[in-house]
């Protein structure tokens, strides 16, 4: 009787968590549409849409066991739109474009500094500390530049008005992701875990705060993320500093050469 042969299992892509990578790369797309059509504010609000759904697509993927290759290489390419190009965008069009060479120079520095962020991270994955990531993520990044984008225009000013904090805050969101400095990830926390009842009214106060004002809340929150690893940085530098201090005066006892020549001269 002939062998039957088996045919191979064709190689399918996981539907749920891919979903939530392309409504994400839509809002990185709406937003620049709405940078090119003067709607900075829908604009600020579509990359911040974004940054959630980035958020959801990797937890839905452990969750349901639908991790792939395939959906973290897209998830990749849809960050380099939504937190590369969309925020770089948006920033020029809205505070930069006037500036001449220097605008569109600090634009590509933070496109740039995106491209090499996730780049550097997909290289990285497996050999770095899950707690921290190396150098600023891009979805903070952006947040950063979305998060000005909104409370400047909340506050009925113009991108003209704010054109050095503007290009400040690009250039220094650009070189952040590509810094080696260490900023916690949240990937130790177990949702799965019990916590104090304490954490949970925190939660509730966090949503309170935030809706109260979102634009200037959310700014604040990203803007001492941001710092906050420079913060750390600089405690760890002044320990360093510090400890090789005290090293330095430890006394140490020192040996009369004299008591270590032999006795019995040849």
């Amino acid at each position: 009787m002939p062998l039957i042969p088996i045919e191979k299992r064709r190689r399918g892509i996981y539907i749920l968590p891919n979903l939530f990578t392309t409504a994400a790369l839509f809002a990185g797309f709406y937003a620049i549409v709405q940078a090119m059509n003067q709607r900075f504010e829908y604009a600020a609000v579509a990359i911040f849409i974004a940054m959630v759904l980035d958020g959801l697509d990797g937890r839905v993927a452990r969750l349901t066991h639908t991790q792939s290759a395939f959906g973290a290489e897209y998830d990749s390419l849809s960050d380099m739109v939504s937190f590369g190009a969309a925020p770089a965008l948006v920033m020029y069009e809205w505070a930069l474009k006037d500036l001449g060479k220097l605008g569109w120079v600090a634009a590509f520095i933070y496109c740039a500094g995106a491209a090499l962020r996730l780049a550097r991270f997909n290289t990285n994955v497996d050999t770095v500390d899950k707690r921290f990531f190396q150098g600023l993520p891009s979805p903070a990044a952006a947040a950063l530049i979305a998060g000005m984008v909104w409370v400047v225009i909340d506050n009925g000013l113009t991108g003209d008005e704010v054109t050095g904090p503007a290009i400040a805050l690009t250039v220094f969101a650009g070189l952040s992701m590509v810094s080696n400095v260490l900023f916690w990830s949240g990937k130790d926390i177990n949702l799965r875990r019990s916590v104090p009842f304490i954490v949970v009214i925190a939660v509730v106060l966090g949503f309170a705060l935030i809706s109260s004002y979102p634009p200037g809340v959310l700014f604040a929150l990203f803007l001492a993320y941001a710092a906050s690893g420079y913060v750390i940085w600089a405690w760890r530098w002044i320990r360093r500093r510090r400890g090789a201090g005290r090293n330095r005066e430890t006394p140490v006892e020192r040996v009369d050469p004299l008591e270590d020549e032999p006795t019995d001269r040849q």
